[in-house]
This record gives structure tokens, C-alpha cells and sequence, in this order.
């Protein structure tokens, strides 16, 4: 499962709510340039990553592979988005004192 196991076995009780609404909580909370700034680092890294897959594969079709992915193994993305959702928390959290 990965480095963030252990804080998937009872989000209510260590993140007052789930990953995803933690990471909202503290998104519009904190300095709106440092939460652009890491939604910019977050675009750019899918933009990469989509260039990459657009080498070898057509819009359609790239597309299709990704919804096929996603609902053959929904409980592993499902768990990887929480674990993307802390690490892009945590980014902002960090940037808060600088």
C-alpha cells in the first residue's frame, strides 16, 4: 500500500475528514499564490506525463485506456489519489512558513 498506510486505517479520527477534504480545508485557507503556484507544479507534472502516453497512443484511444484502467483497478487508484491528495497537503503545509 505504500508510506501512507498507516494513515488510511482511520482518516476520521487523524484527519477530522478524508484526504481529499483536508487537502480543500487547507487549500482555501492558505496564501492563494502558494496554492496556485503547487496546482501549477500539479498541471505541469500531468502535462508531462500525458505528452509521454501521447507519443505512443491517439487522444481516443488514450483516453479509453484510462477509463479501462481506472475501473479495473479502482480501489488502487482510489488509494493512490488519497496518498497524492496528502503529499499535495503537505506541499502546501511546508510552503506556509517560507
Amino acid at each position: 500500500m505504500g508510506k501512507y498506510e498507516a494513515l488510511f486505517e482511520d482518516e476520521d479520527n487523524i484527519f477530522g475528514g478524508t484526504p481529499k477534504s483536508k487537502f480543500w480545508d487547507i487549500a482555501n485557507q492558505a496564501n492563494e499564490e502558494i496554492v496556485e503556484d503547487e496546482f501549477d507544479k500539479i498541471m505541469e507534472k500531468f502535462a508531462v506525463m500525458e505528452a509521454i502516453l501521447r507519443k505512443e497512443h491517439n487522444d481516443i484511444e488514450l483516453d479509453k485506456m484510462i477509463a479501462a484502467y481506472a475501473f479495473e483497478y479502482a480501489d488502487d487508484i482510489e488509494l493512490h489519489k488519497k496518498g497524492l491528495y496528502i503529499e499535495f497537503t503537505g506541499e502546501i503545509v511546508c510552503r506556509l512558513d517560507s
